[in-house]
């Protein structure tokens, strides 16, 4: 039976490009009247809670809620920022805790379909056995089994929260909705790209990301004339400053911090020659069953890839979109940048290959897809400024 849906929450943590940021694109391009919730996610982040209301396009209400203290503390304040939200047809909770707000809202009238939408699993996230640990996963089974869609980003995820949460029968079936790209806006790498010799990291500056090697890899390609561009901010950034400074590559490396229009972030990838993903083997942290959107984008501008065999996706980005996987070392890393970048037959055959490979996941057909599997017949209604905005 097919739902007409109207009206849209949208709860997540988090201001960098994904899932619910395409969400909200895709839903206002057709109309409707969305809700939407950006809870900050790292301590960078700060202490803002960014609320909107939209009717299509058109933007009615923005504000910003601030509590005074970051992320992870934060996290005690997102059930409760904004206050009240208004009555939704479909709820998507990017998370357990705004999942369950949106059960609760479903529970008192507010909210029709409640969708857990996970853009993550984390085996032991807060510590193995910790109280933190146990009550995020007690609230993550709760979600799985009581929302009535749930949706991963991969099916290594999925299978593994089934086992984590021994779910059974009763729990929502899991969605398997890979991230994506608006190719059609995607501005693209050219043949010309590879002679600019620049390599780019999209990245959260953590140890997991491996970002660490980038400045190793540079010196080793110092007679290269090879550059790079870092996208993307985090607790590792100064250090990494300090690194490139003592390996002398400081004039070779630009740190852009976070870029919060990801139309930038994409022309800053067309303007590129090779996408680099060190991501750091055996740190058990999601990256091992996730859907790197930074892959995406760079699949997505027909970037040849670098990376570790880390992500689930590793193997099919090898075989099929010309990736190349090597292990986690700063040599191995500079010598297939500076084979592909030597060789132009190699990096146009490459890059081919990421463009043609990255056609299976237009944001456009995956969210037609999804709404179609959902029963979701989506009805814009243009009232949402007559109905009231979130308070």
């Amino acid at each position: 039976m097919r739902q007409h849906a109207r009206s849209f929450a949208i709860v997540a943590n988090g201001f960098a490009d994904g899932p619910a940021q395409a969400l909200l694109e895709y839903l206002r391009g057709r109309g409707v009247d969305v809700h939407a919730v950006w809870h900050p996610l790292n301590a960078e982040d700060g202490g803002g809670h960014t609320v909107e209301s939209w009717a299509g396009n058109r933007l009615i209400a923005r504000r910003t809620v601030r509590v005074p203290t970051r992320p992870p503390s934060s996290y005690a304040f997102d059930t409760f920022v904004p206050l009240r939200m208004p009555r939704v047809d479909v709820w998507f909770g990017f998370n357990p805790l705004a999942c369950a707000r949106g059960l609760v809202a479903r529970r008192v009238g507010r909210a029709g379909t409640v969708v857990l939408w996970s853009v993550d699993f984390v085996p032991d996230r807060f510590g193995r056995a910790t109280l933190l640990t146990r009550t995020y996963d007690g609230l993550d089974k709760l979600c799985c089994k009581h929302a009535d869609v749930r949706i991963e980003l991969t099916q290594v995820a999925a299978a593994a929260r089934n086992r984590r949460h021994a779910l059974s029968r009763q729990a929502a079936v899991a969605h398997v909705v890979p991230m994506g790209a608006w190719l059609e806006r995607v501005p693209k790498v050219r043949p010309e790209s590879r002679l600019g010799r620049r390599i780019v990291l999209l990245a959260h500056l953590v140890r997991r990301q491996g970002a660490d090697l980038l400045p190793d890899v540079l010196h080793l390609l110092r007679d290269d004339d090879v550059v790079a561009d870092v996208i993307g901010t985090g607790p590792l950034e100064a250090a990494l400053c300090t690194q490139a400074n003592e390996l002398g590559v400081d004039d070779r490396m630009t740190f852009h911090g976070f870029v919060g229009d990801h139309r930038e972030v994409e022309r800053m990838l067309a303007n590129a020659a090779v996408g680099v993903a060190p991501y750091r083997p055996g740190e058990g942290t999601f990256s091992a069953y996730a859907d790197p959107g930074k892959l995406k984008a760079y699949v997505a501008a027909g970037l040849p890839i670098v990376l570790t065999d880390v992500p689930p996706s590793a193997a099919e980005l090898a075989a099929e979109a010309g990736g190349q996987i090597v292990p986690f070392d700063a040599r191995a890393f500079a010598d297939a940048i500076k084979r592909l970048l030597d060789s132009p037959d190699e990096w146009d055959r490459r890059s081919a290959a990421a463009l043609a490979y990255s056609r299976r996941f237009d944001w456009t057909g995956l969210l037609d897809d999804l709404m179609e599997e959902l029963g979701l017949e989506i009805a814009g209604s243009g009232c949402i400024a007559r109905r009231g905005e979130a308070s």
